[in-house]
């Protein structure tokens, strides 16, 4: 029978005039374990705004909802197909997906489901509402413009006149693209295939359709709108200076109507940055995979549950802190406590336990647990109003699933989390746009963010810091301003409206009042700053510092001493460019631009044990290395998140934990561990392979044959897995 499905039918559920039939939701369930309890929400309930939890199948029978991506779809959380693979072995997961895959095949088949032009079509009265929007925006647009131009625009946090007005305008006109897809989705009918399509979550999103029947929005090219091109203007069919924003790559039209002969341009303009993005992208996180498979290959679980490389150097004491196997956890944790709970419950009978006979249960059976899951389990026995032999199963179920999902001695811990965390790098977007809203601060994110952190380099591309206030600087503004002054770098060359100088015998710096008092400094502290330079004595009059040079120099030596003393700190803590007060749950925090851990730590008003930073390596350098190694991990789980992608805290605490291993911080490459391990063939086969096995057979260095590449390279077993083990017999001696 189609599907595979061997067991009798039951009886057909309706009628119709061709005499009874079936119904969807029963052939939907003959595949479905008779004893599965489940209640999900689809997309399509959600998208519709209809019923939350209109999934409901009690003891294998489909009793109401939609099936859609939420419960069959690929990487969805807690869905039908996640529970069933959980709760009964892959072997059932895999024979429910394929034989509900070939019987929905066979129904679509001859049901059909086609997309035409005629989908796409928008009544006149909407069609004419989008345009209108549009025009809207366009009056918005050249409102902010004038207001540039006459100086009146209100001014953002950090940000020139120019670049606020043009975060202003890339705001407005990503409004105006959203309210144009949103008009043209609304006006869709519900049966509409594609509205279908991206509403269960099948393919395409709402966006797609937006392009298709609204308006196809800003094109860009590097995360800005097209401005350069000839001069002035984008292209030559522009007058120029035009502030239209067609003339700067905004797309009114969409791909039902088509596009005119200069947005196409500009469309194939951005359309070429994702060609070669993708491109530049597949080879930089290739050669990062390839770095982190090098270094973690020889890294596997012992018997004793410790991660080692082959020589024995302890890396984790225990895989993961919880020795969890992540490919049989659910969902990261061991078991699901409320999962089993729901399901006692539905079996269970009897008079309610106490608490006391909970926590007696709960401490018996959690012994070997991890504190998290401990406190989950307990806390959910307490909420679930079961009764005692009802918690008791839960808890004897539960020991039983977390001992089955322990990690195994042997296995390749290493090369795991290396494709784990190597998978996602190829997903992810290598230049970041600021797309809608208005960022203060510029951050890499994305994929050289990802290697950035995994290269343990020196000196992020963009450093900041949140420095968080101590309690009395923490709720007043005023306070705050005078904090933020005290950890803004402010050099000479911020404070003076013009330097002059003869190239010989002086330099002539001229105080701006206005700028002394922005940056709270006085004329007396830019001396202070000044004299300890024994070049030149200093004479001043009001707002005119004169710096007559002790002897008369050529003109190379007085711009160098000109740019020294331009550069010279007054106030502040060096390398932190730029400082903005932002406000988190009604306190006041200081973001920057240029990391200084160490001094900034010296600042009066700040909370020394609140300070953040980017930038690994100098958390190594001034907080220790186990500080480095817990800020190594945030920093990737965010880049990660940042991106919507999920990697098991397990993968990246073992990478940040073997990059910390030797007590300092090493990065992943040759330079670092895959640079100095143990074995010469395996530093030979990464990269620099000659001046490798030269200089070890100078230094009479001895290869032990340990790890993986050597074993490869000379052909035995690989020591992972059960090549970790040996076999001997012994031979019954004739008596």
């Amino acid at each position: 029978m189609l599907g595979g499905y061997t067991d009798p039918l039951p009886k057909p559920a309706t009628k119709t005039k061709d005499g009874p039939a079936y119904t969807g939701k029963q052939l939907f369930s003959l595949f479905l374990p008779k004893d599965f309890n489940y209640v999900i929400t689809s997309k399509w309930s959600k998208g519709t705004k209809g019923q939350a939890k209109d999934v409901v199948i009690k003891n294998g029978e489909l009793i109401s909802g939609v099936i859609d991506k939420s419960s069959i779809g690929a990487e969805e959380p807690e869905s039908v197909l996640h529970r069933i693979a959980k709760d009964y072995g892959n072997a059932v997961g895999k024979s429910f997906l394929n034989s509900i895959l070939i019987m929905v095949k066979q129904f679509i088949t001859h049901y059909g489901f086609s997309y035409g032009y005629g989908d796409l079509i928008v009544p006149d009265k909407d069609k004419q509402q989008i345009l209108d929007d549009i025009q809207g925006t366009y009056d918005v647009v050249s409102d902010l413009t004038d207001q540039y131009k006459k100086g009146t625009l209100k001014l953002t946090r950090g940000m020139r006149p120019e670049e606020a007005l043009e975060a202003y305008i890339v705001n407005e006109l990503g409004k105006a693209r959203d309210k144009a897809g949103s008009s043209a989705n609304d006006c869709l009918p519900a049966d509409n295939a594609g509205k279908i399509m991206a509403t269960t979550g099948a393919r395409g999103s709402s966006l797609n359709v937006g392009q298709m029947a609204g308006a196809l929005g800003q094109q860009s090219r590097r995360g800005n709108r097209l401005h350069d091109g000839y001069n002035n203007r984008a292209l030559t069919h522009y007058q120029e200076h035009d502030d239209n924003p067609d003339a700067h790559g905004f797309v009114k039209s969409n791909y039902r109507e088509g596009l005119s002969a200069l947005e196409f341009f500009f469309h194939a303009m951005g359309g070429r940055e994702g060609l070669v993005d993708t491109a530049v992208r597949t080879q930089q996180s290739g050669y990062m995979q390839r770095r982190l498979i090098n270094a973690l290959e020889h890294i596997r679980l012992e018997y004793d549950g410790t991660v080692r490389d082959p020589h024995g150097h302890i890396v984790q004491f225990l895989y993961g802190e919880d020795g969890i196997d992540v490919q049989k956890s659910d969902h990261g944790m061991a078991f699901n406590p409320s999962r089993l709970i729901e399901s006692q419950k539905i079996i269970d009978s009897g008079k309610k336990a106490t608490k006391e006979e909970i926590e007696t249960l709960a401490k018996k059976y959690t012994k070997t647990f991890n504190p998290k899951l401990t406190s989950l389990v307990t806390d959910a026995l307490l909420d679930s109003e079961l009764s005692k032999e009802g918690v008791e199963a839960v808890c004897k179920k539960g020991l039983l699933l977390y001992n089955k999902a322990k990690v195994e001695p042997g296995q390749a811990v290493g090369i795991i989390t290396a494709q784990s965390i190597g998978e996602p790098g190829t997903q992810m977007t290598l230049r970041t746009f600021h797309f809608a809203g208005i960022k203060e601060r510029n951050v890499t994110l994305g994929l050289p963010r990802l290697i950035e952190l995994v290269d343990a380099r020196k000196k992020p591309v963009t450093p900041t810091m949140d420095i968080y206030l101590d309690d009395e600087s923490k709720n007043s503004r005023e306070k705050a301003i005078e904090v933020a002054r005290n950890v803004l770098q402010t050099k000479v060359s911020a404070l003076i409206a013009d330097s002059e100088t003869d190239y010989a015998t002086e330099i002539k710096l001229i105080l701006s009042e206005n700028r002394l008092r922005e940056r709270g400094c006085s004329i007396a502290e830019v001396e202070a700053a000044l004299s300890s330079n024994k070049k030149f004595k200093m004479e001043t009059t009001g707002e005119l510092i004169t710096l007559k040079l002790v002897e008369e120099s050529d003109t190379a030596t007085v711009i160098a001493i000109r740019n020294k003393v331009l550069n010279t700190t007054v106030k502040g803590v060096p390398d932190i460019e730029r400082v903005t007060l932002v406000q988190k749950d009604d306190e006041w925090v200081i973001q920057t631009t240029g990391s200084n851990v160490a001094k900034v730590l010296e600042v009066k008003g700040i909370d020394k044990t609140n300070v953040r930073t980017n930038n690994v390596f100098e958390i190594a350098g001034t907080l220790g290395i186990e500080a480095a190694r817990n800020a190594l991990i945030n920093e990737l789980n965010s880049t990660l998140e940042d991106q919507g992608l999920e990697v098991d805290d397990r993968y990246i605490m073992l990478v940040s934990d073997l990059m910390c291993s030797r007590g300092y911080m090493q990065q992943i490459g040759r330079h670092g561990i895959a640079g100095t391990k143990d074995s010469v063939l395996a530093r030979a086969a990464f990269e620099i392979t000659v001046p490798t096995i030269a200089h070890a057979a100078l230094g009479g260095e001895i290869e032990q044959l340990k790890g993986i590449t050597e074993n490869v390279i000379v052909g035995s077993n690989i020591p992972i897995g059960s090549g970790t083990v040996d076999l001997y017999m012994q031979v019954s001696k004739k008596k």
